[in-house]
């Protein structure tokens, strides 16, 4: 017998890590463009199952109210890959939209007329506000580590009731026309929220892929101690994510202010969890350093399709809630899924 025969054995090795590989290159282009694919089946379900789904009018309609919720998620995004979490950001919602709406009504500054202040101030107070938030959670995670769960269910639960103060539990009118702009109006037919999603996306896309702060924040996210080593402040940007997260609870708080014409003490309740679930969705790991924000504008795309189709087919609001429980539950599952395979 020749040396150079491949025994039975030998032939079924190599088929298995043949067959093993082809395995290996399906799983990862599944968790590459699973989601995408997921959105795109979702999208030719529900055009066939409503003849209203893909007219433009809808489309927009999806863009304009995934807009708040794409913001939010991106700036969960820069959290969740520091191994944190934000449930405040439902509450600094209607914290920023109630704060900026007042100055916008009550302030000498919005009587100007043809001035930047009527929109520029307040806008200004609103991030401000937001900001200001989240530099109290991160705080209290970075520099005293109270876990981030505690630390933001307690920002969530006293920014709600600085709301609730501040209104006096009563909406606030956004009355003036260049704040209700930022709402309302468009760019050569696109809606200003839109337009707003679409920088925010592109500014975070920037700063995570090409800059030393976003290659630092994956360092963060990935191995703490590893980036410690390194040199690298990793309470500072922990303290950093958090501020961003806040900031963008800010500018959507006063979009929907805008878009509503009031704003709500109310407003953003369970919003933190559609966030969370667009960057889980979108393949961001809850354990940190894996993500990116392409895949949160995904996730909450889809989260937007959902919400809408549920809509057009007339499902009842409190049957929408279980199914968008059950998209965050699978969410989570399968992060768990990759990262016990990684």
């Amino acid at each position: 017998m020749s040396d150079h025969t491949e025994t039975p054995a030998a032939a079924g090795s190599g088929t298995e890590t043949r067959s093993g590989a082809r395995t290996s290159r399906v799983a990862s282009y599944a968790q590459r463009f699973g989601i995408l694919i997921a959105l795109v089946v979702l999208c030719v379900v529900l055009s066939v199952a409503n003849e209203y789904f893909l007219i433009g009018r809808n489309i927009v309609n999806v863009l304009r109210q995934t807009s708040i919720n794409g913001i939010l998620a991106i700036g969960m995004t820069f959290v969740i890959l520091t191994r944190g979490i934000d449930l405040s950001v439902g509450s600094v919602v209607a914290l920023a939209g109630v704060t900026s709406a007042a100055f916008a009504t009550t302030s000498s500054i919005a009587a100007v007329a043809g001035g930047p202040f009527p929109v520029v101030v307040p806008l200004l107070i609103g991030l401000l506000v937001g900001a200001a938030a989240g530099a109290v959670s991160g705080l209290l995670v970075a520099r005293y580590n109270v876990p981030a769960f505690v630390a933001t269910l307690g920002m969530l639960s006293a920014a709600r009731g600085l709301t609730l103060l501040f209104a006096g539990g009563r909406p606030i009118p956004a009355l003036t026309d260049g704040y209700r702009w930022i709402g309302t109006g468009d760019v050569l037919g696109v809606p200003m929220p839109v337009v707003i999603f679409a920088v925010v996306f592109v500014a975070s896309w920037y700063v995570l892929g090409s800059t030393k702060f976003g290659r630092r924040v994956y360092a963060a996210g990935g191995n703490p101690h590893a980036a410690t080593v390194s040199g690298i402040n990793v309470a500072r940007i922990r303290l950093s994510v958090y501020v961003i997260s806040g900031l963008m609870a800010g500018l959507a708080g006063m979009i929907l202010a805008a878009r509503t014409g009031s704003a709500l003490p109310q407003a953003g309740v369970a919003y933190e969890l559609d966030a969370i679930a667009a960057v889980v969705i979108g393949g961001t790991s809850l354990a940190g350093g894996v993500g990116h924000v392409a895949g949160t504008l995904i996730g909450a795309l889809l989260i937007g399709v959902v919400n809408n189709g549920l809509d057009l087919m007339g499902v009842e609001s409190y049957y929408q809630q279980v199914i968008k429980g059950v998209l965050i539950v699978a969410a989570v599952l399968l992060d768990q899924t990759r990262n016990q395979r990684a």
